[in-house]
């Protein structure tokens, strides 16, 4: 079985996004989320939202699908205001929220509250961020002293509704998150293999098949990792797969998408993830396109 989600990214005033959220639980997706930055890439001087605030809003007005960050990172957020926002989170959506994590890149959040980190450093406070959520989220009150973060006594009463905790979707592309995404995570998130423009074939077609082979490397990566660092008696990882990794945007057409969510399933995700389409730029796509693959959901969730 298949769960399809998609991302709506943080551009609309509620008015407006209300609708399109309560839509995507109506049309039977199973989860829905938004970026988590303070701006974002080619976008940073269009309109962008808060995510916390959109994600209680979009819970209030759902009843069934998960909602998630896709993903949220150090860059701008403690550990210990962060949990809070967590536990409410969860609370308002009844334990529906996943809490999607990354290591945050080097783009705008990375240096609009300082001096951005060097890439070790970025990756040694992501350990120390999900850990230190970990023991928050499942302690009452909770004392740390780390590298990057403190805590002194904080305070997470009543915990969460779900149990043990929030789930954790690890983003990690790489041995060491990966790691982290066994020892932590819930479930793997992944867009992919990153590729420079210049290192693709010119031709759509090849490029694509060259990150699905790129892809099914990691999977066997990630399949040896997990089987060296998952805690005993833990379920496996879920997979999160974002479609819009890939060279071609997926709601380019149907066939791209429909294919792409049947390749995911045949490589071990659980969870495929696409872009609600922009009319340009970034995630560029057709509103026909996802109109269609409303209808054939119910197909594709059987796989």
């Amino acid at each position: 079985m298949v769960a399809v989600g998609i991302v709506l990214l943080p551009q609309e005033r509620w008015a407006s996004a209300r609708r399109k959220w309560r839509a995507v639980e109506e049309w039977g997706f199973d989860h829905a989320w938004t970026y988590d930055h303070l701006a974002w890439r080619t976008l940073v001087d269009e309109p962008w939202f808060a995510t916390v605030p959109l994600l209680a809003a979009a819970a209030a007005v759902t009843e069934r699908i998960g909602l998630g960050t896709w993903v949220a990172s150090p860059n701008f957020r403690h550990p210990v205001p962060f949990a809070k926002d967590v536990l409410g989170l969860d609370d308002v959506s009844n334990g529906r929220f996943l809490l999607g994590l990354g290591a945050g890149g080097e783009g705008f959040d990375a240096s609009v509250t300082g001096d951005p980190p060097t890439r070790g450093e970025r990756t040694r406070r992501f350990e120390e961020f999900v850990g230190l959520l970990d023991e928050l989220l499942t302690h009452p009150v909770t004392s740390h002293q780390g590298t990057f973060y403190r805590a002194d006594e904080a305070r997470m009463i009543p915990g969460t509704v779900a149990r043990p905790r929030t789930p954790f979707v690890v983003a990690a592309n790489g041995p060491r998150t990966m790691a982290l995404a066994a020892r932590y995570g819930q479930g793997w998130a992944t867009y992919g293999p990153a590729y420079a423009t210049e290192d693709l074939p010119d031709d759509p077609a090849a490029a694509q098949e060259q990150w699905w082979a790129g892809l099914a490397t990691m999977v066997g990566q990630l399949d040896a990792v997990e089987a060296a660092h998952r805690p005993a008696g833990q379920p496996p990882l879920r997979r999160y797969l974002s479609l819009d990794g890939a060279p071609v945007y997926s709601m380019t057409s149907f066939d791209l998408v429909t294919e792409g969510i049947e390749r995911a399933a045949a490589l071990g995700f659980a969870d495929v993830v696409v872009h609600w389409p922009r009319a340009e730029g970034i995630y560029a796509g057709k509103e026909s396109v996802l109109e269609a693959l409303v209808d054939d959901l119910p197909r594709l969730q059987t796989l």
